[in-house]
């Protein structure tokens, strides 16, 4: 295996300075989609935000983590079919190390599919064939590998790939193998050696671990997807489930097991009161259920709503003052982005005016940074009433023949930090100044 390692070495024993706020994995600091960030502009120019550099990038759909004012990203590049995780310094772009290993093989619609996972004095990352690595981000160098869908049976590849999100939690690594044999993994995060691993799945899931509080306790969750009708018309119907484990053991705690979703990508999103809500694109919409610890100390769950009205395909709902947000841009259904109360009522969607797709949203400062999911980039404030635009920017318009499935494709996470955000497409990666 031939594997590359390139240093900017004057860069990497320069001293950083440490970050006002950092996006150190996916979905921010508390995992929610949240900033902490403040002094948010308000308005932007007719031209947009400032862009304070811009970097190129391979064709997909991974998102940046940033911490020290050094942004982390798993890269792919399809033609030489390798993967570079490059560290990026957040001021002026330039690229200050990365390494590199092989990746061979395609699927539908191919490139990066992954956010990295900073813990520590190291990154953690997956990639589109299940590599997982630990890299010292001191050194640029990896201290442990190995491949959980190959070392766990796997053969075929997932139709999306291997689309996995480290989660690191304690001493533990969570990842899912999405194997016939085996389903959640937990390792050592210092080593790599197995702590323990579930039965595997009914269905593929695309969706990541997270971590979830049910009465003062941690719990780990994932999604399960519903059995796929259309690639597997044979099967027998299976519906899908929301796992809650014991972090140390794998034991499963509670199980929620109603969720229609046959391709699901997002983890819950909590909503208080050991309430979840689970979203779902395909028309399959979104659930709201509760865990409940009984006097015994044993869990259960009770739904509380299903509905085909609200839903997003590739992220979980954003959760903000009780109201859900999320965009419902589906093979068939073009919803824009839409808002719902906490009983699952639908207040407004947006439909194609605006358009919201399979964007992405981070809230900061009281405001919405949104992408629709195609060249644009807007500023939204959070209402019952409406749908408030404040600005709109046309800053990823991608004119270098890199679209797939004729899609431009924005769906990559956000990252906000030191108030720079940095969004991608299939081409480049920009770090935009959103604060005054």
């Amino acid at each position: 295996m031939i594997k590359k390692v390139f240093l900017s070495l004057a860069l990497v024993a320069a001293a950083s300075t440490a970050s006002a706020q950092d996006w150190p994995q996916f979905l921010g600091p508390t995992a929610d989609s949240k900033s902490p960030q403040t002094n948010l502009l308000r308005q932007w120019p007719a031209a947009g935000p400032e862009v304070k550099w811009t970097t190129n990038v391979g064709i997909g759909y991974g998102g940046p983590v940033v911490r020290d004012g050094k942004v982390y990203i798993l890269d792919r590049d399809a033609e030489k079919e390798t993967e570079t995780m490059r560290c990026i310094d957040l001021q002026t772009g330039k690229d200050l190390w990365g390494y590199t290993y092989p990746s061979t093989g395609a699927v539908m619609f191919p490139g990066s599919r992954s956010v990295p996972t900073l813990d520590g004095n190291y990154v953690y990352s997956c990639g589109h064939n299940g590599d997982l690595y630990c890299i010292d981000i001191t050194t640029g160098k990896p201290v442990w590998n190995k491949n959980i869908f190959s070392g766990y049976g796997g053969t075929k590849l997932p139709t999306w790939a291997i689309s996995q999100i480290p989660l690191v939690y304690g001493d533990l690594v969570y990842v899912v193998a999405q194997t016939p044999t085996v389903g959640m993994v937990a390792l050592n995060k210092k080593t790599g050696a197995e702590v323990w691993k579930t039965a595997p799945y009914a269905e593929i899931t695309y969706a990541s671990p997270s971590v979830v509080k049910v009465s003062g306790e941690d719990h780990i969750s994932i999604v399960v997807s519903s059995v796929n009708a259309v690639q597997n018309p044979n099967a027998p119907k299976q519906m899908g489930r929301v796992i809650g484990y014991d972090p140390k053991t794998g034991k499963e705690l509670w199980s929620y097991d109603n969720w229609d979703c046959h391709i699901s990508c997002a983890p819950v999103t909590a909503a208080g009161d050991n309430k979840f809500l689970v979203v779902g694109g395909y028309e399959r919409g979104a659930s709201m259920f509760q865990v409940i610890k009984g006097a015994d100390g044993k869990f259960s769950t009770k739904e509380l709503f299903v509905t085909v009205e609200f839903g997003d395909q590739t992220k979980p709902a954003l959760l903000h003052n009780g109201l859900f947000y999320a965009m419902y841009g589906t093979n068939s259904r073009r919803d824009g982005l839409c808002c719902m109360d906490m009983e699952g009522n639908v207040l407004w969607k947006t439909k194609r005016a605006p358009n919201f797709d399979k964007g992405s949203m981070i809230l900061a400062d009281g405001l919405i940074i949104a992408t629709d999911g195609a060249n644009a980039l807007y500023l939204i404030e959070p209402s019952a009433e409406g749908y408030k635009q404040i600005s709109k920017a046309d800053l990823l318009v991608d004119n270098s023949g890199t679209s797939v499935g004729g899609r431009n494709g924005n769906w990559a996470p956000l990252a906000l930090a030191d108030g720079l955000l940095l969004i991608r497409n299939h081409s480049k990666m920009m770090c935009v100044k959103v604060t005054k």
